[in-house]
């Protein structure tokens, strides 16, 4: 099955928390939970999505490097500058799917258009 979410004036958790569902396969009639769905899902019109200023300078994103003092934070606009907003996008949606050993494959059926 083939998902088309547009994200034209909608806001970053309402997109996510779709794309997350439609990925786990919850809108299939054959959803199992330990399986990955045959399903691909395509996020359109990302650059037209609602982002709140306060949201752009107070929200952050961490990333460690493995080695000590390596734990570094950058703010959402930070983050929109250097990989553009289908990065922030792509983030919030991984971030909603289950943390097991299907997370990374799942991610994979996921497809962002700006």
């Amino acid at each position: 099955m083939k998902f088309i979410i547009d994200a034209t004036n909608m806001n970053l958790g309402r997109v996510a928390s779709e794309a997350a569902k439609a990925l786990l396969g919850k809108l299939s009639p054959t959803f199992q939970k330990n399986k990955v769905a045959d399903v691909s899902v395509e996020v359109i019109n990302v650059s037209k999505i609602n982002l709140s200023e306060k949201k752009l300078k107070s929200k952050q994103y961490s990333s460690y490097s493995g080695y000590p003092g390596g734990l570094s934070f950058a703010s959402m606009e930070a983050v929109i500058a250097k990989k553009g907003v289908s990065e922030i996008v792509r983030r919030s949606i991984y971030k909603m799917l289950p943390k097991n050993k299907l997370q990374a494959r799942r991610i994979k059926l996921l497809k962002i258009k700006e």
